[in-house]
């Protein structure tokens, strides 16, 4: 069983989703957003994403932590403001003892929807289908829960690769060859 929560970082909404990892299943466990007022400064906006973030670790305590990776924003300043939001989140994680894996928008898109050039509609709808959740999340959670998918078929595809196997109770990993008991 693995906890793994994904954040989709933004100075206006930062999106979060949990969800739990089992073998080959994947259960929703949480999503959302963390609204932050324009009438307030950009530190203090900051501090709310920290505050925020840190709140959702101690609550549900996941192992692991996934978020999207800076892209070039349509101006400078945006893009600023989204690794200020993006450094806050991964520190938030960080002093709480999680790992914390970056992806990009593409790789985040192609895992969930097929395809690098997805549409906000098609993410939401694809998070929808793969989580068996009765509606469509709010968009910058569905990005969220996208980003913590795309870390699980990650991670899981790099064992496969590795020829490791994992024991679910210990969450541990080995190498090599079955014994006729672990078959």
């Amino acid at each position: 069983m693995s906890l793994v929560l994904g954040i989709d970082p933004g100075s206006r909404i930062t999106g979060y989703g949990i969800i739990n990892s089992v073998g080959s299943k994947n259960e929703y466990v949480t999503s959302g957003c963390i609204r932050l007022p324009t009438v307030n400064s950009l530190a203090e906006k900051l501090e709310e994403i920290f505050h925020g973030i840190t709140q959702i670790i101690e609550q549900y305590s996941p192992q692991e932590m996934a978020i999207e990776e800076v892209f070039m924003a349509r101006n400078a300043d945006s893009a600023l403001k989204l690794g200020q939001a993006r450094g806050v989140a991964i520190v938030a994680a960080k002093l709480q003892g999680l790992p914390v894996s970056e992806y990009a928008a593409k790789k985040v898109k192609q895992a969930v929807v097929g395809t690098g050039a997805a549409r906000k509609e098609q993410i939401q709808h694809m998070v929808r289908v793969l989580l068996n959740l009765p509606g469509n999340p709010q968009q910058d959670a569905a990005d969220a829960l996208a980003i913590a998918l795309c870390h699980i078929n990650t991670t899981n595809g790099l064992i496969k690769l590795s020829g490791a196997t994992h024991n679910a109770d210990s969450g541990s990993f080995r190498r090599g060859r079955l014994s006729m008991d672990e078959r």
